[in-house]
């Protein structure tokens, strides 16, 4: 079997682009950007205090 040819990937590429279209491939790009996006900044958040913790009560 091995690895796939260049040319499989293109013909598969354009049996994907006529399925779905690319307004609607654009769309699924944008929100898995979106997901990868709120994925690194909850990592980011974690490590850090509340901002209601950090100020003290009097």
């Amino acid at each position: 079997m091995g690895s796939f040819s260049l040319w499989h990937w293109l013909i598969v590429l354009a049996v994907v682009l006529l399925v779905f279209g690319t307004k609607k491939l654009r769309h699924v790009g944008a929100d898995l950007g979106g997901a990868v996006r709120g994925f690194k900044q909850g990592m980011q958040d974690e490590g850090e205090p509340p901002a209601s913790d950090a100020t003290p009560k009097s």
